[in-house]
């Protein structure tokens, strides 16, 4: 059972380590946050830095890790950091460090799931926002054969198959159908490579911070002297028991499939940057940072374009109210008949045209050298379209007004302008109750939000 109510930490929890790559030494603070703050990463060794928002519009790095960056503040290596937030459905924190990385620890997540159950996982009085995928989004990289699929359902489940061709290592999979099971199956999962790809880093000056305590290094080729004193340099110590087809130092794994759970970690700490929680189902085959932080910003703009739910228009397809039905419920006439038509309607929300032309009467008297449609205008178009989704409520809404009652947080966000069409699109934010109607409304030309606004409005019956 997914969590329902947003949640941060109590108490303030320190965590110190080293980083993989930069090799420094770094201290970290997980610290509580308020409703609705997200996950925000701050640099406070540099003067005057604002925190990072854990989103996928800031990550400038995928090759090894994922690292985030915003006005020349970088933060390095999250992914395992936003595993363990993730798998314990926090939704509030704000993550101090002192230096550019985050601490490898013991290269897998569960140092950090234990700090932040020491720190207590509380509620905050909001519910939870989601990300609910509605549609698959998909993402392919022909070129190393990696796929990775988002498809809809109620809760969050992930599946991860990882193939490396090696004989060292052949086929692996794992799935985590409950984010319960995260902190047992999943975050004790060490990150891990091949003995080859060490080399390749040590050459590229990164994992200087790298030790056989904090990562799975399997021995995929036969090794001399030589690069057992290569080896050597890069632990700082000579390694034992080197043998093919083995784990560097005999270093046990704690699971057959640990390096597809790792996968499965890293994918949920990616994830994570889409800035919501998700209710989806996860399959991902052969993925790395760069195919997840992909399908991370694929699925943040599904949302973005989803939380506008912007309308659409099919020209094609018939109105379900046309001007005449629409004139026998409202009572508004010219100049102030503002909905043309009705193309969407349910219990809850409707959507309505107007088509704005440049023969609109108050044209002539607002700019008339550039020409605007009143803001007012917009809204009162949203309250006659709010008006009609109220009176299709009772059973003879030719025997009823609709009076708005109150407008409040008003927002106009673009001008309106002849040749637009303006989608106007009300949805009720509760039940009717004692002849009370509360609503949002939203106009949008094309896809870009003009006006939104909260409504209220009361039914009357006629006395005459």
């Amino acid at each position: 059972m997914m969590s329902t109510k947003q949640q941060t930490i109590k108490n303030v929890v320190v965590l110190s380590g080293v980083g993989l790559h930069t090799g420094i030494h770094v201290n970290l603070k997980f610290m509580p946050a308020p409703i609705n703050h997200g996950i925000q990463f701050q640099r406070i060794d540099i003067p005057q830095s604002k925190p990072i928002a854990a989103i996928a519009d800031y990550v400038i790095d995928v090759k090894r890790s994922t690292s985030l960056a915003k006005e020349d503040v970088y933060i390095h290596t999250v992914e395992h950091i936003l595993a363990a937030v993730a798998g314990l459905e926090i939704d509030n924190l704000l993550i101090q460090m002192d230096a550019p990385e985050v601490p490898i620890m013991d290269g897998s997540a569960l140092p950090f799931v234990k700090a932040l159950q020491k720190a207590m996982i509380v509620n905050q009085e909001a519910d939870r926002i989601f990300l609910e995928v509605t549609e698959e989004i998909f993402y392919r990289d022909k070129e190393n054969n990696i796929e990775i699929s988002a498809l809809p359902l109620e809760s969050y489940r992930l599946a991860v198959m990882v193939d490396y061709n090696s004989s060292v290592l052949g086929s692996q999979h794992i799935s985590l159908n409950n984010l319960q099971h995260f902190e047992k199956e999943i975050a004790p999962c060490r990150t891990f490579c091949f003995l080859h790809e060490l080399e390749k880093l040590y050459d590229q000056n990164l994992i200087k911070g790298g030790d056989v305590n904090n990562a799975i290094v399997i021995v995929d080729q036969p090794v001399d002297d030589k690069k057992i004193e290569k080896l050597s340099k890069i632990f700082k110590k000579r390694p034992v028991h080197i043998q093919y087809g083995k784990i560097l130092n005999d270093q046990p794994l704690y699971h057959k499939n640990e390096p597809a759970r790792h996968k499965l970690l890293d994918l949920i700490g990616d994830l994570v940057l889409v800035g919501v929680p998700l209710k989806a189902q996860i399959l991902a085959a052969r993925p790395g940072h760069a195919a997840n932080v992909a399908l991370a910003k694929k699925l943040r703009k599904y949302m973005l374009e989803k939380q506008q739910n912007v309308p659409k228009y099919d020209l094609e397809k018939p109105s379900l109210l046309d001007i005449k039905k629409i004139t026998h419920m409202l009572p508004h006439r010219y100049p102030f008949q503002l909905v043309d038509k009705i193309i969407a309607l349910d219990k809850k929300n409707i959507t309505g045209v107007k088509n704005v032309t440049i023969n609109e009467p108050f044209f002539q008297g607002h700019f008339p050298q550039n020409p605007v449609m009143p803001g007012v205008l917009q809204v009162e178009a949203l309250a006659q379209t709010g008006g009609i989704l109220v009176l299709t409520t009772v059973d003879d809404p030719q025997n009823y007004w609709t009076y708005f009652v109150a407008i409040d947080n008003c927002r106009f966000k673009k001008m309106v302008i002849p040749g637009d069409t303006l989608l106007l699109q009300c949805e009720l934010m509760a039940s009717i109750k004692r002849g009370f109607a509360k609503m949002t409304g939203r106009a949008f030309v094309g896809k870009e939000l003009v006006c939104e606004v909260m409504m209220s409005a009361k039914i009357v019956k006629k006395t005459v």
